[in-house]
């Protein structure tokens, strides 16, 4: 043990000072993430030196480690599944850093393996040490990072049409509802590694049905009647479940390029259900399709200049998309280049778009409690951008803590500052609270008016509901497991009190593993708030379901068939947009 610290404590000194302060944990961060699923032991024995006729990847620059094919395409698969989301399908950037050859060889093997394996505290999972990847895979990213990034093909409508399938017509579905299930109770629980969707009945806690679908689910989304569910995977892959069926089933499927992260549907009085959109990391683009059938309609490139310093991109991806309460429009974040674009959905053939300048690194968010702005999370530029989704311009940028990352956010009245909003971060232990009550609180509104502290950064989710008094903070993505095993809980009435902390990881009662605690949501009646308890995906994960009023223990859902579960989603909370 005794050399095995000695062995870390020199290859950190011999990192350059800058690196280190931007990106080492502290010796206490690193036995915590050395204890969840891994040990150092295992690390220092990753190698990967290519044996002699072994076919060899061939990079275009001689500095680059080597690397076999197979090297280099597993490589390349693990990327895309567990990197792209944050550092850039050309990996130029975005939530994570630029990860271009012209940084990465520079900084050497031997400090990403060390970066890769630990994570850090402003939201870089452990990757090594919590199991996710084995110490040959760490090595191999470490390599992969430093070769040239292979630029993907484009997807235009010709491969859209080529995979679009609609396998229960429209005419052979129901006329009205067929099953006895509480549709605005069941929960749509992403089995992140398992490439499925779990239908979980939220009286019962039993699993009703597990689909399919796209690799690791991004989001759900609701049809405005509440009747189809829209499942997008990494991969890409939109998915259309009929709910109203005997047994709800998937009727349709779209793959809308190679890799995706958003869908939504129309909203607006008369074109409910009418329409669905979805965006792409790759190529960038968003395509509008029909909402019962998904046959594409509609595709639209996002290239093009960025709002601060006005440059051409050639990656922004289509992040959060949002359908507006107050028009025939879709809300779409491009990324990069932090252009919201206000898509007029009510003629394609002349499609008219409104583009608004915000900050660059556009990511999530959601609306504030009157559905008209909405609060959109430019991620790397630390800000908050206000979008009046009524007059469809910017309102106000506002300045938070650092990386935003607030899921759809968290509204509540706040006992001094009226109605507001929140979000955490995944680079401090900040929350961020907001004034949205621009008419009887306008000497708060757009305004951080507090700023709280909970246990950690690697924040992902914070959330509460209209019924509830708590508001409940995640951090995933910390490397200390005894954070990103629990849970942190404010009480509304009293926020200068802190917080409560809970530990749901052990209510579990898991083996070994990650167990790392994501996303708060709530049931239909606002009364339970469920977590995902997420390890890897050859160890044991569970739901844990808390009672709101209590905090107590109310409910653990384990099945085998629950595999690294992270993102659940309510179908009436998403249907309405109740956050």
């Amino acid at each position: 043990m005794k050399r095995t610290k000695l062995a870390r404590m020199l290859v950190l000194a011999a990192l350059p000072l800058a690196i280190q302060g931007a990106f080492a944990q502290t010796a206490a961060e690193k036995e915590h993430a050395s204890q969840v699923g891994g040990t150092m032991g295992a690390y220092e024995q990753a190698g990967g030196s290519p044996l002699a006729g072994v076919p060899m990847h061939q990079d275009i620059n001689p500095k680059a480690p080597k690397m076999t094919e197979a090297e280099f395409q597993h490589g390349k698969e693990i990327f895309f599944q567990r990197c792209a989301g944050c550092h850039g399908v050309l990996r130029k950037g975005a939530t994570g850093k630029p990860l271009t050859p012209d940084i990465t060889i520079g900084k050497g093997t031997d400090y990403l393996k060390v970066f890769i394996n630990y994570g850090s505290p402003a939201g870089m999972p452990n990757w090594g040490t919590s199991g996710e990847l084995t110490p040959q895979e760490v090595d191999i990213m470490a390599r992969y990072v430093q070769q040239t990034p292979p630029a993907p093909p484009e997807f235009g409508m010709k491969e859209m049409e080529a995979t679009w399938k609609v396998l229960v017509p429209v005419d052979k579905r129901p006329k009205k509802k067929e099953n006895d299930l509480d549709l605005g109770n069941l929960f749509s629980v992403t089995l992140r590694d398992a490439g499925q969707i779990a239908l979980i009945d939220g009286a019962s806690k039993k699993i009703v049905e597990v689909f399919n679908t796209g690799y690791a689910v991004h989001i759900s989304r609701m049809s405005a009647s509440g009747r189809y569910l829209y499942v997008i995977g990494r991969d890409a892959k939109l998915d259309l479940i009929d709910l109203w069926m005997k047994k709800p089933a998937i009727v349709a499927e779209l793959k809308i390029g190679l890799e995706a992260r958003s869908v939504e549907t129309s909203k607006y009085k008369g074109y409910e259900d009418k329409y669905a959109i979805a965006g792409s990391y790759w190529p960038p683009q968003y395509v509008i399709m029909d909402g019962d059938t998904l046959k594409p309609l509609k595709i639209v490139s996002t290239r093009g200049m960025t709002v601060d310093p006005q440059e051409y991109h050639p990656e922004p991806r289509v992040a959060a998309i949002v359908a507006s309460h107050f028009h025939p429009e879709f809300v779409v974040n491009a990324k990069e280049t932090g252009k919201v674009m206000m898509v007029d959905y009510s003629d394609l053939n002349n499609l008219k778009t409104t583009t608004i300048d915000a900050a660059r690194f556009l990511h999530d968010g959601g609306f504030e409690s009157t559905h008209r702005y909405f609060m959109d999370a430019a991620n790397a530029s630390n800000k908050i951008a206000v979008i009046d989704t009524k007059d469809d311009k910017l309102t106000k940028l506002i300045e938070v803590g650092k990386t935003p990352h607030p899921g759809r956010g968290a509204n509540f009245i706040d006992p001094k500052y009226g109605p507001v909003w929140a979000t955490t971060h995944l680079g401090d232990e900040t929350i961020s609270v907001i004034g949205t009550d621009p008419v009887k609180h306008k000497q708060y509104a757009w305004k951080v008016v507090r700023t709280l502290n909970h246990q950690g950064g690697g924040s992902l989710f914070i959330k509460t509901n209209p019924k509830s008094k708590n508001l409940w903070v995640d951090a995933p993505l910390n490397p200390d497991a005894k954070i990103s095993q629990s849970i942190a809980v404010f009480d509304i009435d009293h926020l200068d009190k802190g917080f409560q902390v809970l530990p749901i990881a052990e209510w579990a009662g898991l083996g070994d593993g990650a167990k790392r605690v994501v996303e708060p949501e709530y049931n239909k009646a606002g009364d339970e708030v469920w977590f995902s308890v997420w390890s890897a995906k050859d160890k044991q994960s569970a739901i844990v379901v808390v009672d709101d009023k209590t905090r107590k223990l109310k409910a653990v859902i384990k099945d085998p068939r629950l595999i690294t579960p992270t993102g659940k989603f309510n179908v009436n909370n998403t249907q309405h947009d109740i956050y």
